[in-house]
């Protein structure tokens, strides 16, 4: 399949309420034809690992990115587990005066926009892990738990857990690192936006949205190891929730959000080869050593052979889950 090269790191509308994520840009689009205010969401192809926005892009990887996170909101609407904040991807819908004297054109980006439903964003990542990798392997050597939860001894690195846990954490701002914390630590926080009762059923969407994508990426050839979700109220014009449930937001299940491992060759006792930016993260780990960096802004500049290396793993992981299936050996 073929892919534009050219990088997007930043974007200039004329558009309000602009603001500017890890990767993401996000600007305030007209209500539609329901009265509903939208949301215009540009995926970059800025990287972010360790927490830090990297200096070097990775090309085409913000259109891979959508393909496969608006993949995943469409399929997890009409399974019916969670509404989603998606209305569309097509960029013809955004208004012409919004690139009136403005250095983003509408042809930079296509393929790169989600309009979606404005939403209050409940403060918590959703984390579910079905293996012991990361911080909750971290975890696991100190403690025998991850984020509280007691498990068996002996459990090797990336280890198929005996059942998948929600281990939310912190939704920490570009600069700063999110940080493990246990459902009753995070409760107080979903429930001040979302309201009495959604903490229990947000953590049983998370749970069920996580089997759902691991079954069909098992078809793929795809071990989704861990991932993490976002939730938001929607709101009205009036900028004030509109009572309605609370919905999936953002990006879900993709490269940047998930870890994502070839069942082919999965081995537990050592760390995997992935689809995702642990490649990048493994690079990084080895400057770390090496004194090099300090997992603070700025990061270092990546070299052309982890650009291409993470793209292609991009790609990848994009080509098996929209793919037709394949056979594979059984992960479970």
């Amino acid at each position: 399949m073929s892919e534009r090269t050219e990088s997007l790191v930043t974007t200039d509308l004329r558009l309000s309420a602009r603001r500017s994520g890890k990767v993401r840009d996000v600007y305030a689009l007209p209500p539609d034809d329901e009265a509903r205010p939208r949301s215009l969401i540009v995926a970059s192809d800025r990287l972010s690992a360790f927490d830090v926005v990297l200096p070097t892009p990775i090309p085409g990887k913000g259109r891979i990115l959508t393909e496969i996170a608006a993949f995943w909101l469409r399929s997890i609407e009409s399974a019916g587990v969670v509404r989603t904040h998606l209305l569309s991807t097509d960029a013809s819908e955004i208004p012409r005066s919004a690139f009136d004297a403005a250095d983003t054109t509408r042809d930079a980006l296509l393929g790169r926009v989600m309009i979606a439903r404005t939403c209050r964003v409940i403060p918590v990542e959703f984390v579910v892990r079905g293996y012991l990798e990361g911080s909750g392997w971290r975890d696991y050597q100190r403690t025998g738990a991850v984020c509280g939860i007691k498990l068996p001894r002996g459990l090797r690195q990336c280890d198929r857990l005996p059942e998948p846990l929600f281990t939310p954490a912190t939704k920490a701002e570009a600069g700063s690192h999110d940080e493990n914390i246990g459902f009753d630590a995070a409760k107080p926080a979903i429930e001040a936006v979302a309201g009495r009762g959604w903490a229990e059923r947000l953590r049983d969407i998370s749970l069920t949205t996580y089997h759902m994508a691991r079954d069909h990426a098992a078809t793929r050839g795809i071990i989704i190891a861990d991932t993490k979700f976002e939730f938001g109220v929607p709101l009205g014009v009036d900028g004030e929730p509109t009572g309605e449930d609370p919905i999936l937001i953002d990006e879900a299940l993709t490269p940047d959000s998930s870890r994502f491992w070839p069942a082919a060759d999965y081995e537990p006792g050592r760390a995997q080869r992935s689809f995702d930016k642990q490649f990048v993260r493994e690079h990084l780990e080895q400057l770390v050593a090496a004194g090099s960096w300090d997992k603070t802004a700025p990061g270092p500049e990546l070299p052309r052979e982890i650009i291409d290396g993470t793209l292609d793993r991009y790609r990848d992981a994009r080509d098996r889950l929209l793919g037709p299936s394949r056979p594979q050996p059984s992960v479970y």
